[in-house]
Formats: C-alpha cells, structure tokens, sequence
C-alpha cells in the first residue's frame, strides 16, 4: 500500500492494480498496523485503489490457496486476523471515507463497509461474494454492520445471494453516501475528508466512538453516554475555540 499525508488527510491507496489490489497476507498486516497508530497529524482518512479496482478481496493465490494447507487452529488464526482489520478501522480516531474506483469484493467489499463513508465513482460496484466461494456470508462483522448501514432486509438479501451491486443500486440502498463523476473520484473524497479534517478532530473522534458504542445499546444507556461524551467535550478547548470565533465572526482555530 502507499500512503501520502496532506493537509493532516492521509490518502492510504491499495497499490497491486495487476491482481485488482487484491490482499495478501503482508496487506493485511500492513493495514492493521497502519489504521491502529496513523501519523499522530492525520486527522482524515482516504483510501482506495489503484488503477480499475478498488480491492477484489483476498489474493486467490497468495491466500486463499494456502489456507487449504492449514487445519482449524491455523484456519482460526487467518480468520481471526482479518478481522482485525475491521477492528483497527472502526478503532481508527480519524473518520475513513472510502473511495470507490472499481469493484470492492469480498474483503474488499468489508473495507468500504467499515469505513465512515462511501464516495463512489459509477464504476463502482460493491458484492459480499462469500457464499460464492462456500463461505459463510456473514464474515468480518458484515452481519452486524451492514444491517445497520442499509437495513436488515437488504443485508440479509446481499450476504446470501453474493450478488454485484452497482453505484446507483448502493446509492439508492445507502451503502454508498454519494456517486460522484469518474474523473473528479479521489478529489471529490479528499474534500470531504479535508472538510472533517477542518472541522474539531477532538469531537470527531468522539463522536465515532459514539457512534461505535452505541450500536447496541438501550436509549437510556445512550442518552447517559451521549451525555458524558458532551460533557467531556464541553471541557475541552475547542468548544471555546468555537464560541470565540462565533463571537468574533471568523473561523475557528481547533487544537
């Protein structure tokens, strides 16, 4: 993968465009490392594909053929690992807009899902193929995040037929937040993420572990959490970096 660093946005693009980026053993490990500690600066993340692609899943031969060798502890292990990647993401303070070029399969269809947002170009196309493969559909926590992205009707729907869904189709279901022009992909990502970047990252941070935490909750545990988390936030420097600044009709300054 490369990484490059703007503007406190971090764009971490999926860099094997002749095996249509997909994973490998040492991808996974890479991203793990790379969303549990970002650059302390970034504040925003993109990711994406290179070239037609935005990640097609596990490499068939530098992963899915070895793991015929493994028994169940060992099987258990690479699971377990991939699952890891979601964690690192959903636990990743700086929000994560995925841009997506191509077609995002199998992992690659999970990465866009737990990611923050989804900005796609028409090209894109998005389908949770595990039962194509005789898996299970339900794999790196796509039963539990996608119902709640775009309904449990449609998530069931989507994880047991495997079926490719295209950009207006993801749009319409809500997976994709916005269908941007082909050319203008990465730009139009980068500018949202710069926006967040802009914006109070203390508060943003918070309010993902907010969103984070309270997937599975009562109300009233939400509403005391939701709570505290303002009260925390009212303590810290940019609430008044915010009022100064509206006081002083400018922008404001966050740490």
């Amino acid at each position: 993968m490369l990484v490059t660093i703007t503007d406190r946005v971090a764009t971490v693009t999926l860099d094997r465009p002749d095996r249509l980026n997909a994973l490998t053993f040492e991808e996974y490990a890479s991203l793990v490392r790379w969303f549990r500690e970002p650059p302390p600066e970034v504040r925003a993340v993109v990711i994406t594909g290179s070239g037609r692609a935005f990640c097609s899943g596990g490499d068939v031969e530098d992963i899915i053929g070895q793991l015929f060798a493994r028994d169940m502890a060992g099987l258990l292990a690479f699971t377990r690992m991939t699952v890891d990647l979601v964690r690192a993401m959903r636990g990743c303070r700086a929000p994560i807009i995925a841009a997506i070029n191509g077609v995002a399969a199998g992992a690659g269809a999970i990465i866009a899902m737990a990611s923050d947002l989804r900005v796609a170009s028409p090209r894109g196309r998005v389908a949770f193929l595990f039962n194509k493969v005789g898996l299970c559909g339900a794999d790196m926590g796509a039963a539990h995040l996608l119902p709640r992205i775009i309904g449990f009707g449609r998530a069931t729907e989507l994880l047991l037929l495997g079926d490719v869904i295209d950009a207006p189709t993801a749009e319409r279901y809500g997976l994709f937040n916005r269908v941007v022009p082909e050319e203008s992909l990465l730009a139009d990502a980068q500018a949202l993420a710069k926006r967040i970047a802009d914006g109070p990252a203390f508060a943003n941070g918070m309010t993902k572990e907010a969103l984070n935490r309270e997937l599975d909750v009562s109300l009233d545990t939400a509403l005391e959490m939701e709570a505290q988390a303002q009260a925390i936030c009212m303590a810290h420097p940019d609430f008044r970096a915010a009022y100064d600044a509206w006081v002083e009709k400018r922008a404001p300054k966050y740490q």
